[in-house]
């Protein structure tokens, strides 16, 4: 069975199971045969009724659902009212419980939360379902703490002192005994371990374990968003150690096992402030008029071995977690700096994906394996993108990463260009499949020595870029097919993407409306086409970086898995991440993984595998979300030096609370509560995603323009907010 009928399956084998606990839950008392069921979802083909009779025995099997006599079915809820859920916690103190299989969210008021925290396993016993109303139940027992590290600020009494939180969904303060704050003096920010907390008190207790400094300084404030995540920010000394310890240096009979490459042309293009260059592309002519184009990328497997303590500190990290201001990595620097760096001029160990292209970037050949290189030149974005304007290597000094100017070899140039025509053809041919073209304007600051924010700039994908873009995506999809399409099946490690949520994309459609636009939903193929039309047709526009964000939301989130589905987003059927094993620990797997398979090994235990994945993608989502933090913490100490100045911004988020404006020169956002906005009394419209004055019925929708001014910047809670002055060009 192929993979797109595979998905397909599970996709209505997905429906009909969501289908089937509909009718159950929604008259939990009664009891329903397949032929009731089939007719109420309009199953009226012979497959879709074999898929449901089969179904509800897995159902039953699994306990899911209660067969009450032969045939006839009712919803496992009319006598279980215990379930098991993980809490999503709102800044108000009442809670959402995520229970699997349930389609609505359990709604669990603030006095029914039993003192369980934001992210907990917890027992909920759910109400009756009243007509018309949302599921409710309460709390009755924690089963297991997400996180029992929480970062907060130290107020000191005569005998013990409290700790409270910094995050906006504790709605209680820590007591820390006497004696268990350490060295942290009143004010400090610090690191506090729960510890218990018993029926008869108001607090938990918990201790100190970590003094982070005073609030609103700068290392403190980068040091408190890690350690929010539970993100470390130093190596422990003895993983430190033993990474120092490594024998780095290139031996001869290392290189005899290897394919040499050190005389053909290679280089490297990456930011002009990278440290760690962890990929490489070679290229040269073959006698037959094709290219031959390889993909050369760090060995970190090499250095980083099974059953070491350094292999245990990687795979807890995961992921290097890339702030505003520094990167965190997932490897010491000896290797991520140094050993697996692909510096120009020295001889390094990688691991390849090698292609021979014809005229047409069509693949006559491909090979993949371990490799040595040695490449010619280091150059930066910029540097390659002169290249590619202008067509020829004389690099000026406005836009050379050395000192001076200087001119690049002739054959650098010829194959920069050619790999760039290449790269185009390929991007050209993932567009026409229906790949998502979401080249989203990513906020960049300059910084001081003391890094402190001095301006802002907008990091724009060019052609440079885009040429190392489609290589890598080569070398991703290839490896993941190469292994993917092996019989009998093996297990590896897949970097995927479902399909959007069609409910988002309608939500989406209504708001882009407002602006003119509207999706296509005829079929997949008319969603994709027509989501990049409106990703080109907002570009330059005051709307682009709302619709973008909001497109972006719109999407299924990417996830590391062996069960393959695909990737929407890049309309591949196979996709894997080979290509930076320096800060990805998926990429080492699949290092792993492939050498295996080319060893002739067999198949690989998926449930380790798949586990390994989840927290690899657990791990990816709290590194994404405390850079995202990082970059709101600029953004308000950038804006502090900006309190007297009048800014126009687009309303990107409308609440019962208050209104989101995005600055358009600095993509800086911040909140107008609507408490604060003068001259009526305003009241959340939710449907028209606005605001409207009972007395003046004047209205600030979703995407307006409005005029602002920074009236309250607070570094430690990292809030923006606006003063309201009124609509832009009113």
């Amino acid at each position: 069975m192929s993979k797109k009928k595979k998905k397909a399956r599970n996709h209505r084998k997905n429906e009909i199971t969501k289908g089937i606990f509909t009718i159950l839950e929604k008259s939990p008392n009664k009891t329903y045969n397949y032929k009731q069921i089939a007719s109420q979802l309009g199953l009226d083909n012979t497959q879709d009724r074999n898929q449901l009779i089969k179904r509800l025995g897995e159902l039953k099997q699994s306990n899911r659902i209660v067969e009450e006599e032969r045939g006839k079915y009712r919803a496992v809820e009319s006598t279980k009212k215990y379930h098991t859920g993980t809490v999503d916690l709102t800044g108000r103190g009442n809670a959402y419980i995520i229970v699997e299989g349930f389609e609505d969210d359990v709604f669990v008021p603030f006095n029914k939360i039993k003192k369980a925290f934001h992210g907990d396993t917890v027992e909920i016993y759910v109400y009756p379902r009243r007509k018309g109303k949302k599921l409710e139940g309460e709390i009755t027992k924690v089963l297991e703490r997400k996180k029992t590290e929480f970062v907060g600020i130290l107020e000191e009494q005569k005998a013990f002192s409290f700790v409270r939180p910094t995050d906006f969904r504790m709605y209680t303060d820590f007591f820390i005994p006497k004696g268990k704050s350490g060295d942290a003096k009143d004010g400090d920010k610090v690191v506090v371990q729960f510890d218990n907390w018993p029926d008869d008190v108001d607090s938990p207790y918990a201790k100190v374990i970590e003094v982070l400094g005073k609030p609103g300084e700068h290392n403190t404030e980068i040091h408190a968003i890690l350690a929010e995540y539970g993100l470390p920010y130093e190596f422990p000394t003895e993983v430190q150690r033993f990474a120092d310890t490594l024998d780095t240096s290139i031996k001869e009979d290392e290189i005899a096992k290897r394919r040499d490459m050190r005389e053909v042309l290679t280089f490297t293009i990456d930011p002009k402030d990278a440290k760690d260059f962890d990929d490489a592309l070679s290229f040269q002519v073959l006698e037959n008029g094709n290219y031959e184009v390889g993909i050369h990328i760090a060995d970190v497997s090499h250095y980083l071995q099974p059953d070491t303590i350094l292999e245990d500190e990687a795979y807890e990290r995961a992921t290097s977690v890339y702030l505003v201001d520094r990167v965190v990595p997932m490897l010491p620097e000896v290797l991520s700096n140094n050993a697996c760096s692909l510096r120009p001029h020295e001889e390094k160990y990688t691991f390849s994906a090698i292609f021979e292209l014809d005229k047409n970037a069509g693949i006559k050949n491909q090979w993949f394996g371990r490799t040595v290189i040695n490449s010619n030149e280091r150059f930066a974005y910029e540097e390659a993108q002169h290249i590619i304007e202008t067509k020829n290597g004389d690099i000026p000094e406005e836009v050379s990463i050395r000192d001076k100017p200087y001119s690049v070899l002739e054959e650098v140039v010829e194959a920069t260009l050619e790999m760039d025509r290449l790269a185009k053809i390929m991007r050209n041919q993932r567009m026409q499949k229906g790949a998502i073209s979401f080249d989203k304007v990513e906020v960049r600051f300059n910084l001081n020595e003391e890094s402190e924010p001095i301006g802002v700039y907008f990091k724009e994908s060019k052609d440079a870029n885009k040429l190392i873009e489609e290589f890598m995506l080569l070398a991703n999809r290839k490896v993941a097919e190469f292994i993917g399409k092996q019989k009998p099946e093996k297990t590896f490690v897949y970097r995927v993407h479902d399909d959007p949520d069609e409910d988002k994309l309608m939500a989406l459609n209504g708001i882009i409306s407002r602006f003119g636009h509207k999706l296509n939903f005829k079929d997949k193929k008319s969603i994709s086409n027509s989501l990049n039309q409106l990703l080109e047709d907002v570009k330059g526009k005051k709307e682009q970086n709302l619709v973008d964000t909001l497109a972006i939301r719109s999407m299924s989130k990417a996830i590391y898995t062996t069960d393959n589905i695909g990737h929407y987003g890049l309309a591949f059927d196979y996709y894997t991440h080979f290509t930076s094993p320096i800060r990805r620990y998926p990429d080492v797997m699949v290092h792993r993984l492939l050498q295996h398979y080319l060893d002739g090994g067999d198949t690989a235990k998926a449930e380790v595998y798949e586990q390994k994945c989840k927290h690899s993608s657990d791990m990816e989502y709290l590194a994404a979300s405390a850079e995202r933090d990082s970059i709101k913490y600029m953004q308000i100490k950038f804006m502090e030096d900006h309190k007297d100045q009048e800014f126009v911004g687009v309303i990107s988020g409308v609440t019962e609370w208050g209104i989101y404006v995005e600055i358009i020169e600095n993509k800086c956002e911040g909140m107008v509560r609507i408490s604060d906005i003068k001259g009526d009394y305003y009241i959340f419209d939710e449907r028209e995603y606005a605001i409207v004055g009972e007395r003046t019925k004047k209205t600030y929708q979703l995407g307006d323009e409005v005029v602002v001014m920074v009236k309250d910047t607070d570094l430690i809670k990292r809030h923006l907010d606006f003063s309201l002055l009124g609509k832009h060009g009113q």
